[in-house]
């Protein structure tokens, strides 16, 4: 007789999801098929980069230990380029695919040698110590990186934990080891008001094994402190210190500003490894040593790599996707894109710069910061919203401790540090549609306050006494007139819904008033929002193609053409400013195929015609033929922009990263959806090209999106069914998606246009 083993139908069930998780991704890990150099390369010398950056780094934490390229960073932001030949070392902190370079603390760079005395070590202290490299030497996944530095014969390796950075390093034969540490490198110095200056910086030899140290230091973020603890896996033979103008041998401490540096001296055998442990800290010496210690107990570097390798494999899995191999490395790598920030700011004890540059204390131990909001409402705080509901709690939270120490919440904020970079109050949005989606563990009647005190207290591009006496900005009284504008009518439109959920009436009927204003901006002879001054007269000469940057120009980071469709809350009322559905679409056409005759600006890239894929304006703008009965539209430029402007290659996106914005337009749209309006709850449907994704949700059910004839030359919905019946619907809602239902789409060469003829609703 045979005997059969029993298992608990639980064992069994767990049994089923590890197979069909092995099915799904052909029985790799989803952390393979992340590429970190994704976004590190621009498609040519006059494109931006993606300006992400390949080094070390756990989910959404403090440190990011990654190689720099150059001293002195101003692009690419992050402080690597990959077409760039050389490496200047590896520092701790860097931004993840932003316009403006800052962080880039803590530069550590192994250099060989058997120099022994202070005279010998002048030129390592003063000169670039840089290293030429080659990519079939380098590598990187998610939780490491390494690279053999060519000049020194040098394999470094790389990892992190949340809040320190580990190093390894094998050094080649009898060659003397050592390592330079830096508290100079930064973005670039001396170049206005955004350029780096070392306020004070001090480097202190604790021991033959261990250094401590500090800067005090402006760029980007204002008056940003950062501290470190190093500690060596062997005693270094000799230590040197440089505080800028000379070297000193056998001194335990140095103190001063700008090019303070050391040096330390190994008398190193053959291939011989020298370990690095570096706490970082954004409160204090005392905290950094407290983080490594709670981090990195041991030497095991292995097991760092396993650690932050097993944090990401757990991450990364809550959306299971089906399709080529190219489709999986380009969104799980958009997934861990948009997974990096906003950051834990937060030491292991709770204690975190606040906004008023004070210490504060989070019982949670979490603090976030780097809020990219201007991208980052658009796309990723709704997928969050979706897959880090837990998280968006937390964001919320820090938010509303930046509101406590600093008056309003934040816009661009980064350290903690407000920096008051682009335009409008995007936290608003973020923070309304946590609430209207029932995310759970923040104070919504508190939220309710900062969101309110942050519409009608004036702060920099903000002067709402202005804007409530005009009913608009006059472009003489506030520069970037016609976005900030259109902006605020938005986030007014935003805390109008809140208001309205929490009773308060008055509140709901003056913020709704408000969130009106674009028509105020509304020019029907030439059918474009445009600049008035403060006499209500149009500011002339008026040309749609003109760009603005950040100042100067009525148009922020885009064109009077780009920002025409900026009215997500309320786009029938917009179409009727238009002239109705068939003038809308007229226009919209003419935007998706309008060459551009002027000098397009820095910002701008990924263009068909005026629209810019490469910059977030115009993220919205192909889903609106949704909106207009015409959805085989949406359909063909969602497939057109998924097949061109994304690539698995260094020089992947068509733009600046932007903390997760580009890659989260790439997740949403390539499972079919994406939120125009992105705090309403409601998805316009696009052009799927994944064969399958599966969304686990924190409820404990699976959203699936299944798509028959997926394929590049397949960009148009057939049919669509939701839970087996047919669904005529250009949209679905975020209910849909947490109900854990499963949409089918059926796709073809020709455009279905009886499908879709509901169009998505204004809430």
């Amino acid at each position: 007789m045979k005997r059969y083993q029993t298992y608990p139908v639980a064992v069994l069930l767990l049994l089923c999801a590890v197979l069909e998780l092995s099915a799904q991704t052909g029985g790799k890990k989803f952390t393979t098929y992340v590429n970190p150099f994704i976004g590190t390369a621009a498609v040519d010398k006059k494109s931006l980069s993606g300006c992400a950056f390949p080094g070390a780094t756990m989910p959404f934490g403090f440190v990011q230990l990654s190689p720099d390229t150059r001293h002195e960073v101003n692009r690419p932001c992050s402080g690597y380029d990959y077409n760039d030949k050389t490496i200047v070392g590896f520092s701790h902190t860097h931004l993840n695919g932003t316009g403006i370079a800052d962080l880039l603390d803590v530069l550590i760079m192994p250099i060989t040698g058997n120099s022994k005395t202070a005279d010998d070590y002048k030129d390592s202290v003063s000169r670039d110590f840089r290293s030429a490299f080659s990519h079939s030497q380098e590598s990187a996944r998610p939780g490491y990186y390494q690279v053999n530095l060519l000049d020194y014969n040098v394999n470094a390796e790389l990892t992190a934990t949340a809040h320190a950075g580990f190093h390894r390093y094998t050094f080649p034969q009898s060659s003397g080891a050592g390592f330079v540490i830096d508290m100079d490198h930064s973005r670039l110095k001396g170049t206005g008001n955004r350029s780096a200056k070392i306020i004070s910086a001090e480097i202190r030899i604790v021991d033959n094994k261990t250094i401590e140290g500090y800067r005090v230091l402006t760029g980007w973020a204002k008056m940003r402190r950062v501290y470190f603890r190093a500690e060596f896996s062997r005693p270094f033979a000799s230590s040197f210190l440089f505080d800028g103008k000379r070297i000193y041998e056998n001194k335990p401490l140095v103190m001063g500003a700008e090019g303070i540096k050391a040096v330390v001296h190994f008398d190193s055998k053959a291939n011989e490894q020298v370990l690095v442990k570096v706490g970082i800290s954004a409160t204090s010496i005392a905290n950094a040593k407290q983080n490594l210690a709670a981090e990195i107990p041991a030497w095991n570097f292995d097991q760092v790599v396993t650690n932050a390798e097993n944090a990401w494999e757990k991450e990364l899995k809550q959306i299971q996707v089906e399709g080529t191999e190219k489709q999986k490395r380009i969104f799980y790598t958009g997934l861990y894109h948009a997974f990096i920030q906003p950051n834990n700011v937060a030491d292991v004890n709770g204690d975190y710069p606040a906004g008023d540059y004070t210490t504060g204390n989070a019982p949670d131990k979490i603090h976030y910061s780097t809020f990219s909001l201007w991208d980052t409402y658009r796309a990723a705080h709704p997928l969050y919203t979706i897959v880090q509901q837990q998280r968006t709690a937390g964001f919320i939270n820090s938010m509303l401790r930046h509101y406590d120490s600093y008056g309003i919440l934040p816009i661009w904020q980064l350290w903690s540090v407000e920096t008051y970079c682009m335009i409008g109050n995007h936290a608003i949005p973020v923070i309304v549609d946590a609430a209207l989606k029932g995310i759970k563990g923040f104070d919504v009647a508190k939220a309710y306050e900062a969101i309110k005190g942050s519409s009608t207290r004036d702060h920099i591009q903000s002067p709402f006494g202005i804007y409530n006496k005009y009913g608009y900005m006059p472009e003489d009284l506030q520069s970037q007139s016609v976005s900030i504008t259109l902006e605020t009518a938005y986030n007014d439109w935003c805390v109008a819904q809140l208001a309205k959920k929490l009773g308060k009436t008055d509140d709901y009927n003056f913020f709704l008033k408000r969130s009106g204003n674009y028509r105020n901006l509304f020019e029907s002879g030439t059918g474009f929002f445009r600049a008035k001054d403060k006499d209500g007269k149009w500011i002339e000469p008026f040309n749609p193609l003109q760009y603005g940057g950040n100042g100067g120009q009525p148009y922020t980071e885009g064109n009077a053409w780009q920002y025409l469709w900026y009215v997500p809350h309320n786009v029938p009322d917009f179409m009727s400013l238009m002239g109705g559905k068939q003038a809308f679409v007229a226009k919209l056409d003419t935007f998706f195929n309008l060459q551009d005759t002027i000098k397009k600006n820095g910002n701008a890239s990924g263009f068909i015609g005026q629209y810019a894929h490469g910059n977030e304006p115009s993220h919205h703008a192909a889903y609106l033929y949704d909106y207009a009965g015409e959805p085989w539209k949406t359909q063909f430029y969602i497939n057109k922009v998924l097949q061109e402007q994304y690539d698995d290659q260094p020089a992947g996106y068509t733009g600046n990263e932007d903390c997760g914005q580009m890659s989260s337009w790439y997740i949403f749209s390539a499972m079919g959806f994406y939120p125009v309006n992105p705090a309403n709850g409601v998805y316009a449907i696009g052009s799927p090209v994944l064969s399958k994704a599966t969304i686990d949700l924190p409820n404990g059910k699976k959203f699936t999106v299944q798509v028959k004839n997926a394929g590049r030359e397949n960009a148009y919905i057939q049919s669509i069914t939701l839970n087996g019946k047919a669904y005529n619907k250009a949209y679905i809602t975020h209910a849909d998606i947490l109900n854990g239902a499963t949409v089918e789409f059926t796709m073809g060469p020709q455009p279905n246009k009886k499908w879709g003829v509901d169009m998505p609703p204004v809430l």
